[in-house]
């Protein structure tokens, strides 16, 4: 049953747009489906475990850092703990020791569905347990409950001019939340520091809740002019909610779509540039609005979240080169031409894996089921083909391989998702799993803030230039 349908999200009273949605717990008072109850009985234990450790083996060095590493973007330093991924350079992303593959068979699906919720995915991330389909249908429950707006947040995104980025956007509107935030209220009251993390459980979980109707009154308001053919049901999943609420495709198919994708793109372990920068902010104790915020604006980086819109462009003037249905040849010609042009093949390499990326790879194992005659997946399917013997024959890339961004556009692109510039809005949803995850874990156990010791050009030349 829909509680509400919006008709137009410019100018409305907060009431109209997004009333509070009662918590349905039918059978589902079971304590196993509480997830901060949960997460409560696990954090002693790993804070003992840590604690044992450290006693024993604090003094071991874990690495070495090169001169080559401090000008290089501290690539391959070991400086960070992750706990909710590790990112494998030959065998690619576990999230809490779990492969993509071993996610998508165990993870629960929505009835009817083939693709892991994202639901299930934070709580694996959170408590490094595979959840029961009770456990994840009460998350999909909680969300729903916590997805309301406060009236300053709909008047802000209803009053930004349509030509300012989505991901602008988005990043003022998380830090507009932090009116909000339980964390920031409980530290100005003096809470123990033992309690953070239940504050920052409790603001990650309302920011979640609350992203995908941000996302979609952005889309609506940017592209839309407003507009809004959406609704938001309890009774549903929080992917199926946001598909509702953008009113592209609320195909079956595209709702699967969004689940796989929300769900791969969420955690790609601690040294990335949005989860750095959100565990960085929050080691100062900003709020996990203001911390998010931040991994969103290293988010809308080029180098970062903007890569799938770059395939995209590539591939289209490919297209518009070459013709819809260019040969082996032709294709190879286009890849020199754009190699030896100083530019790279967009999608390809990664600074840390040495393989295809598992992300890549299960986007296209949904392509082919699903739209194998695309006409732009067959090409991607033909550079997939074609680059890395090229990049191999080239010599100077070290991973020749695709990532996740060489695929994930395509598909938006097939199912009607058009629009380029709100590809990494989709993405900055997704990695809310990842990075708030960790977040809740750095206050558990109590990590200071991060402050790296930094030297002179000039100093490193006296030190090792003798």
């Amino acid at each position: 049953m829909a509680l509400f349908r919006i008709t137009s999200f410019k100018f409305l009273e907060f009431n109209q747009v997004l009333p509070v949605l009662p918590v349905l717990t039918r059978n589902l008072s079971d304590a196993s489906t509480d997830l901060k109850g949960v997460l409560a009985a696990k954090i002693p234990q790993e804070i003992e475990k840590i604690k044992q450790f450290r006693k024993q083996y604090g003094s071991k060095v874990v690495g070495e850092v090169t001169v080559d590493m401090m000008y290089g973007g501290m690539r391959g330093i070991k400086g960070l703990v992750c706990e909710t991924s590790v990112l494998d350079p030959d065998e690619g992303i576990r999230f809490r020791g779990y492969s993509i593959p071993e996610c998508q068979k165990l993870l629960p699906k929505a009835k009817g569905g083939n693709e892991p919720l994202p639901e299930g995915l934070f709580w694996l991330l959170l408590t490094g347990d595979i959840p029961n389909d009770a456990q994840v249908q009460k998350v999909s429950q909680e969300w729903a409950a916590r997805a309301a707006l406060p009236s300053h947040v709909v008047t802000l995104l209803n009053n930004f001019p349509s030509n300012l980025h989505p991901m602008s956007q988005l990043s003022c509107a998380v830090t507009a939340l932090n009116t909000e935030s339980k964390f920031a209220k409980a530290y100005s009251s003096g809470v123990p520091k033992a309690k953070y993390w239940e504050h920052c459980y409790e603001d990650s979980m309302d920011l979640i809740a609350k992203l995908p109707v941000i996302a979609a009154l952005i889309f609506r308001n940017t592209y839309k002019d407003g507009k809004s053919v959406g609704t938001i049901d309890p009774k549903l999943d929080w992917s199926a909610n946001f598909v509702n609420m953008l009113g592209v495709n609320n195909t079956p198919d595209f709702t699967e779509l969004m689940r796989l994708y929300l769900t791969i793109h969420s955690d790609h372990e601690g040294g990335n540039v949005s989860a750095h920068a959100t565990h960085l902010v929050g080691s100062a104790l900003s709020d996990p609005y203001l911390s998010f915020a931040a991994g969103m604006n290293g988010l809308a980086g080029p180098l970062h979240g903007l890569a799938n819109q770059e395939v995209l462009v590539w591939l289209t003037k490919l297209q518009e080169q070459l013709g819809a249905d260019p040969t082996d040849d032709h294709v190879k010609e286009f890849i020199w031409k754009t190699l030896k042009s100083g530019q790279v093949v967009p999608g390809y390499g990664h600074a840390v894996l040495r393989k295809t990326d598992p992300r890549y790879t299960c986007q296209r194992e949904f392509a082919l089921k699903h739209l194998p005659n695309d006409p732009l997946f067959k090409l991607v399917n033909q550079i997939f083909k074609t680059v890395p013997p090229i990049l191999t024959e080239l010599g100077k890339v070290k991973n020749p391989w695709p990532n996740v961004d060489a695929h994930s556009g395509v598909l938006l692109q097939y199912y009607g998702l058009k629009e380029m510039n709100y590809y990494t809005v989709l993405f900055g949803i997704s990695r809310a799993l990842g990075v708030l995850s960790s977040l809740i874990w750095d206050r558990a156990l109590g990590l200071p803030i991060e402050r790296p010791k930094s030297l002179s050009t000039e100093g490193l030349i006296k030190a090792y230039s003798k």
